[in-house]
């Protein structure tokens, strides 16, 4: 039986073949079977992890805490320069142009992505908007976000800053940054599972060396990704207090 492998769904579609690249050469390294499971929504991969049919996983912040205190999954390392920010955005012919002029009844776009979400929903404190007096919309991408943004049928658009970068030019020159978030010390990381920890010292060490070689480089640039940086448990413990302290 093959270990599982998926990525939080909020990966950009740009970076679809890089997962699965990355999946061929971590089992040539390691010697192991590993199924690469892409899941089309969070609710769906959560089942999953619910029914322990994952075994390493790049998850998304949010997740870090049910993966480590309810699943036992233990960290291995994260993207080295990629933290996880949110924008605010707003169609480009929009007359706001500050988060703290919009008003009660503002229809915001998001994804099902919880942690971009909720530093999004706090990034609307200052005009005294929340889950009460807002239309909150659920998209499945973020270019549908862009798109409704786009088309008028929603006013403001929370998204990943990433996931906004990698727009196309056309489309971010239609559209008007309000906010970016600026916490750094927020991001995925690729995590692993009970079922496969006794290999976790190795493949750490396979992943921060990872840049060192020009397929590795290769396979790291398909991920949009420079190189692996160690996650400790300490460091992971503190991402997961600081997701509970926002959420409050």
């Amino acid at each position: 039986m093959p270990y599982q492998f998926t990525v939080s769904p909020d990966f950009s579609p740009d970076h679809l073949s890089g997962w699965y690249i990355f999946n061929t050469w971590l089992q040539k390294q390691t010697g192991q079977s590993i199924h690469l499971e892409m899941y089309s929504s969070f609710q769906s991969q959560r089942e999953a992890i619910k029914r322990g049919n994952v075994d390493l996983i790049y998850a998304n912040p949010f997740d870090a805490a049910m993966l480590v205190r309810e699943k036992g999954f233990l960290p291995l390392v994260k993207a080295v320069g990629v933290s996880d920010e949110a924008i605010i955005a707003v169609n480009a012919d929009s007359l706001v142009d500050d988060v703290a002029n919009l008003m009660p009844g503002t229809k915001v776009a998001v994804t099902e992505d919880p942690d971009v979400r909720m530093m999004g929903m706090i990034m609307l404190e200052p005009a005294d908007l929340d889950a009460s007096n807002t239309d909150i919309v659920v998209y499945d991408t973020y270019v549908l976000v862009a798109k409704n943004l786009l088309q008028g049928n929603v006013d403001v658009g929370i998204f990943l800053a990433e996931a906004y970068d990698d727009l196309s030019h056309i489309i971010k020159s239609k559209l008007k940054v309000l906010v970016r978030s600026q916490i750094s010390v927020i991001n995925h990381s690729l995590m692993i599972g009970p079922k496969f920890a006794d290999k976790r010292d190795e493949i750490q060490g396979l992943l921060v060396s990872m840049d060192q070689d020009d397929k590795g480089k290769g396979v790291l640039k398909s991920l949009g990704f420079e190189a692996w940086a160690k996650v400790e448990d300490e460091e992971m413990e503190f991402m997961i207090d600081l997701m509970d302290t926002l959420a409050i």
